[in-house]
């Protein structure tokens, strides 16, 4: 029996940024038609007060928090103290809401960036603070641990069914394309797109394209929390641990910056050179996740990157 139908209330934090809009976009494709949404404006989510107003209205019975902060190397290193300071609110109000307000079921999501700098590849759930994180996104990766511990310690002192989800670099419809904050898949297809357009000879990819990454298309992604949020609470008891609950998603496959550059060259279309300036910071050298467990309660993507780049594209496109 799946608990998401056309009539199931379900609050969606986060509507707007590359997640959120993925998961309404797959909920709507499943008939739901009692979907809650909130803008900034509406509801400022750092604001407990608000919030509690929010859930002693709205009664969500499921809520799937997918609001945040995000960025990429360049704004976590400018903004650290909004990315751990508005996270850390953000997630505490609500799920202290949907404790407080009976929520039946709620699903944070979080980030890879939890693990270790220096931790074993593929990176597995066990690997959670067993040493030092990342400099470059600890800020943000101290909330999303939090996070984790929050639902966690609700599930353990109140009984609630909290779960999280964490998943590897996303890309996608909705992305964000600024040219400084934005994540390297949007960056670098947003720059060869103008390059492009500007018929320039060359495209500049910060760092030395040597580091390795795991890419997912947020599609991917929107369906993965859905069978999570989904799963029967015997089933994922059965495959989490109560102090260790939270539940991989990615490809389990990784590629170098450098191929994913060519890559995204070919799709955009772009006929000039790529230069990788050693000078920028790049973060880890691989970032690859372990993905086995959710693999074995029946979950795995199906959209390869190439494929994953175009329909973002293409997208991309048609709004600029």
């Amino acid at each position: 029996m799946t608990i998401i139908n056309e009539e199931t209330k379900i609050y969606v934090a986060g509507h707007r940024g590359l997640v959120g809009s993925a998961i309404i976009r797959e909920l709507k494709s499943r008939g739901c038609k009692n979907i809650i949404t909130r803008t900034h404006e509406e509801l400022d989510l750092v604001n407990q007060a608000a919030v509690w107003n929010f859930f002693s209205i709205e009664k969500p019975e499921y809520v799937i928090l997918a609001a945040g902060v995000v960025g990429g190397v360049h704004a976590n290193n400018t903004y650290p103290a909004k990315f751990i300071y508005d996270n850390l609110m953000i997630q505490a109000n609500v799920v202290d809401a949907a404790y407080k307000f009976n929520v039946a079921r709620l699903l944070f999501l979080g980030s890879t960036c939890i693990y270790p700098k220096a931790v074993a590849q593929p990176m597995s759930e066990d690997s959670l603070l067993t040493d030092v994180l990342e400099s470059t996104n600890e800020p943000y990766a101290v909330a999303k641990i939090a996070g984790i511990k929050l639902c966690e310690s609700y599930n353990r002192q109140y009984g609630t069914d909290y779960r999280s989800v964490m998943p590897t670099n996303l890309y996608g419809i909705n992305d964000n394309f600024h040219p400084e904050n934005s994540h390297v898949i949007p960056g670098l297809m947003r720059r060869f797109h103008e390059a492009k357009i500007n018929n320039d000879k060359k495209v500049v990819v910060w760092g030395t394209g040597k580091p390795m990454r795991e890419f997912l298309c947020v599609d991917d992604m929107a369906k993965a929390s859905l069978f999570v949020l989904d799963l029967d609470q015997k089933i994922y008891k059965a495959n989490t641990k109560p102090m260790l609950s939270h539940i991989n998603v990615g490809t389990g496959k990784d590629i170098t910056i450098r191929e994913m550059a060519e890559t995204m060259k070919r799709v955009v279309g772009y006929k000039g050179i790529l230069h990788f300036d050693n000078s920028k910071l790049e973060g880890s050298k691989r970032k690859l996740i372990d993905v086995s467990r959710l693999k074995s309660m029946g979950w795995t993507y199906s959209i390869d990157l190439e494929e994953g780049l175009k329909k973002t594209y293409d997208w991309y496109k048609a709004i600029n």
